[in-house]
């Protein structure tokens, strides 16, 4: 028998410690056993099972087999046998990873079925004959002689086992509480940066922020509390890959959201942003309520409102506009700071906007940054002109609904909103694996 008295306070102890509930310690203690087993006394296929009696320090063993025919398994020849033994001897000899027998495919390219195994499979017949109802895809089970001394070897893989299975129930537990929390804020400490990429300590979960997501000029010292925009949480990693941004247009929604209880409440609405960040963003409002002003809810009694958000992000400049039905007035308000005189619609939503002469540098913006962001808002093409001169086009005063400004002197702004998922994953599991590499030497 073991020690009960050891084995619960090591139970309440790693489950303490890992914030794991005891039962998922314990399941990783029988699966480390049962490991352990099949290493010292069992077979190199066979399904060992362990089962600890917490109460009584009893151990238990059984192995299972599947009740199978020839719709589940496939039964090889000794030819076919000899065959693939020396196709996996010529990819050892040629420096390959000989592929393994379960992952074959057929002539048609299809996968075929797993091979019969004696140590994990039954045939219906041999099943009937110990249980008479058995039928194809039931587990038998079948008790073994229970042990409680292990070699050497054994102890150490089951060690391994236990450390593995409680890394793997501490992921499952951190993915079930961040998979609610895509798209929020969430708020968190600066760890540590490292190749131009930000990593956030969450306490129980560390995040990663990618250059490209970080705010353009903004500094990271370690220590750090800042708030973030939880842009995905990757499952498929070999640690839960939490994906941050602080340059994502809803970063800065989420945040009026915070400040705004008119935006919370559903009175007034935001209808479109465009963001450069670290620069400037201009954000499209609506009011769904009689009297209530949309640019006047953002903005705040004395701009407090958009003063918060605006020191969050830095001290990115941010314009609040109306939006409007009508295509010219929208485009006119997405100009703002500047006034302008006229808006002409075109087809293929291109649009030419005159402006006085005073306002033209305003309404360009510098670089051609504020037509480019009116561009990006509004989906137009927006050419913007003298009022004094409406047949010359002026330098940096096109821009395309991309937020592509048209000029030999501006570079062509990047669209910040398309992240490509793929890239996202791999970049993730690249910075899972080094976290697992991080944290196993931090155990050693």
């Amino acid at each position: 028998m073991l020690n009960i008295k050891d084995i619960g306070k090591a139970l309440k102890q790693i489950a303490d410690e890992k914030g794991l509930p005891q039962d998922k310690v314990l399941e990783a203690i029988e699966y480390a056993i049962a490991t352990a087993y099949k290493k010292e006394y069992g077979g190199k296929s066979e399904i060992i099972k362990a089962n600890l009696d917490i109460n009584s320090g009893a151990l238990t063993f059984w192995k299972e087999k599947t009740v199978v025919d020839e719709t589940i398994v496939r039964f090889v020849t000794p030819e076919e046998e000899a065959a693939e033994e020396e196709a996996r001897t010529l990819a050892l000899q040629q420096g390959l990873r000989p592929a393994s027998p379960d992952a074959e495919v057929d002539e048609d390219g299809q996968p075929k079925l797993p091979r019969y195994n004696p140590e994990r499979h039954m045939l219906l017949d041999e099943a009937k004959a110990i249980k008479p109802d058995a039928s194809i895809g039931d587990v038998l089970t079948f008790p073994l002689e229970a042990r409680e001394d292990f070699g050497r070897i054994a102890a150490q893989a089951a060690k391994q086992v236990v450390m593995q299975r409680l890394r793997e129930s501490e992921r499952s537990l951190i993915l079930d509480e961040w998979r609610g929390k895509e798209g929020q804020i969430v708020s968190g400490t600066v760890q540590r940066y490292e190749r131009g990429h930000v990593y956030i300590d969450f306490g129980r979960a560390t995040g990663v922020m990618f250059y490209n997501e970080s705010i353009p000029g903004e500094h990271y010292r370690t220590g750090d509390r800042l708030r973030f925009y939880v842009l995905a949480v990757q499952e498929d990693t070999r640690m839960p890959g939490i994906i941050l941004s602080r340059s994502h247009p809803m970063f800065v929604q989420k945040l009026f959201e915070l400040e705004v209880p008119e935006l919370a409440e559903g009175a007034v609405e935001i209808k479109g942003i465009a963001r450069e960040a670290g620069s400037r963003t201009k954000v499209a409002a609506q009011s769904h309520a009689p009297g209530v002003d949309p640019i006047g809810s953002f903005v705040g009694q004395r701009g407090t409102r958009v003063m918060a958000v605006t020191n969050e992000l830095g001290q990115e400049k941010i314009d609040i506009i109306e939006w409007s039905e009508e295509p010219e007035v929208f485009i006119a308000n997405s100009l703002s700071p500047a006034k302008v005189n006229v808006v002409e619609t075109m087809d293929r939503r291109e649009a030419r906007v005159f402006v006085p002469e005073d306002q033209l540098s305003l309404a360009i913006g510098k670089g051609g940054q504020n037509v480019r962001l009116a561009a990006k808002l509004t989906g137009w093409k927006i050419d913007v002109r003298s009022s004094s001169d409406p047949d010359a086009t002026q330098e940096g005063g096109v821009a395309t609904s991309e937020g592509e400004t048209l000029a030999d002197d501006v570079d062509e702004a990047v669209d910040i909103t398309s992240a490509d998922p793929e890239e996202l994953a791999e970049e993730g599991a690249e910075i899972a694996a080094e976290e697992e590499v991080v944290e196993e030497e931090k155990q050693a």
